[in-house]
């Protein structure tokens, strides 16, 4: 198949070097060129705007930062859908956005996306061609995994769509997905996201607070991986984080700020279905702190750095 990818960051460069090998024909943006640039060695064809994909791509699928980035991508002046000739045969037939965005912005940029369509179609006397031909498919596809997944291929997806799209481009997403759950309508796999990160973020902040205790009571903490493996206690991310809380020089695996946009998307949604997160309420405080830390940039794990505050004159 023919797609575009926007976004080759940490997530999406290795995701398209899979879709690559997968053998589809992968044309990439990205607003910094040199990050599109640095896929020709794989095969990627770069161009210079999102709305070339339109008149190239069957398929366009997003890994941008927040929801702002994805309407500008889709929207904007060189936007994929700014173009007014996407009704014509062989275009964009399906729009899979990978970032983690509100839910309810998802949902209104859905059905923008198939208005434009539709009037696109309208412009063009194509209203009767049936219905391959008047509507777009928007899927949400936020992903878990973090850069190791990606790299593996073995993110795990929540797809949020109508069930024909989700069908339709799951055979895509194999390329770098173990798995592929359709969750439910347009915006459900925002909403299982945000679930995704209401436990990671939570889970984080547990560990480093055990770390922490460890350090200030004497033990070495990076003995934790090890002496609560196999236990309640032992999870993924316990054999990951320990030793980027305790060890330094490792490579990032994503930006702290990123967890501090879910989790205010986090903290809007419980507004609005009015559901209590006590816990998830302490975790954004922290990385609100964090941020006025000046720790916005850093690693996921800098959980740690937020709770090593000075003792006694002393840095833990």
């Amino acid at each position: 198949m023919e797609i575009g990818f926007c976004g080759p960051g940490l997530m999406g460069t290795p995701m398209i070097r899979h879709l690559l090998r997968a053998g589809h024909t992968v044309h990439v943006w990205n607003r910094t060129r040199a990050k599109a640039q640095a896929l020709v060695a794989d095969g990627a064809q770069v161009v210079d705007t999102s709305r070339e994909l339109a008149a190239r791509c069957e398929a366009v699928l997003l890994c941008v930062a927040d929801a702002a980035a994805v309407e500008e991508t889709i929207f904007g002046a060189q936007g994929l859908l700014s173009a007014g000739d996407v009704s014509a045969p062989g275009r964009v037939r399906w729009i899979v956005d990978h970032s983690s965005i509100p839910p309810a912005a998802t949902r209104a940029l859905a059905q923008r996306a198939a208005a434009a369509y539709a009037s696109s179609n309208a412009a063009h006397g194509s209203a009767g061609a049936g219905e391959a031909a008047s509507a777009i498919g928007w899927v949400d596809a936020p992903v878990s995994g973090g850069v190791a997944g990606a790299t593996a291929g073995t993110l795990a997806v929540m797809a949020g769509g109508a069930d024909a799209d989700v069908a339709a481009v799951k055979p895509l997403l194999s390329a770098y997905a173990a798995r592929v759950t359709h969750m439910g309508a347009v915006g459900a796999g925002q909403t299982a996201k945000l679930c995704n990160q209401t436990i990671v973020t939570a889970t984080l902040a547990a560990i480093a607070e055990a770390v922490s205790l460890a350090q200030r009571s004497g033990l070495d903490a990076a003995k934790l991986t090890e002496g609560l493996a196999g236990g309640w206690a032992d999870s993924v991310l316990l054999q990951i984080f320990v030793p980027r809380m305790t060890q330094t020089g490792l490579a990032p695996v994503g930006a702290f700020r990123t967890f501090q946009k879910d989790l205010d998307t986090v903290a809007a949604t419980a507004y609005e279905t009015g559901t209590p997160m006590p816990v998830s309420s302490t975790v954004q405080q922290l990385l609100r702190l964090g941020a006025a830390m000046g720790l916005g940039e850093a690693d996921l794990s800098a959980f740690i750095d937020v709770l090593q505050t000075p003792r006694g004159g002393q840095s833990q």
